[in-house]
């Protein structure tokens, strides 16, 4: 994961932290707010290709606003073993940053402009980096792509 940031020239820092079981757990052992943190979901489309869709803490994914941005009537969340064969990356971990295959990217307009905590490829640690410099390493598409949960 490191070897990929730096090869698109972001800056990132990985944390260890101990396991939380909530969202809320998550924000207080980090130090931060629910929405500090961002959830990076894998959407299989039905041609059996991915996009990646973050969205911070409190907010989901708005599926109307998804298929319209992308163009297609259905997309849905693969399996946890799609996800893995996707993106080499098990769900709680997984992050567009050294992902076997550079799916693209959406990114939920709410999280412009601020620093983000996000899965770190495994589990026990968080990456930490500037949405902003994230969108522009993947020249990722920002949109309203969510709702309150």
């Amino acid at each position: 994961m490191r070897s990929a940031a730096a090869a698109r020239g972001l800056e990132i820092e990985i944390r260890e932290r101990p396991v939380a079981r909530s969202l809320a757990e998550a924000a207080e052992l980090l130090g931060l707010q629910p929405s500090d943190i961002v959830k990076t979901l894998v959407v299989k489309r039905s041609d059996d290709t991915y996009l990646f869709a973050l969205v911070p803490g409190g907010r989901s994914i708005s599926w109307p606003k998804l298929r319209a941005l992308v163009g297609v009537n259905k997309l849905r969340l693969p399996e946890a073993e799609l996800a893995l064969a996707a993106t080499g990356y098990e769900r709680g971990t997984i992050v567009p940053i050294g992902s076997t295959t550079d799916w693209p990217v959406y990114v939920d307009e709410t999280i412009v402009g601020r620093r983000v905590a996000m899965g770190a490829g495994t589990h026990g640690y968080s990456l930490f980096v500037d949405a902003d410099d994230l969108t522009r390493a993947y020249d990722a598409t920002v949109a309203d792509i969510s709702v309150p949960e």
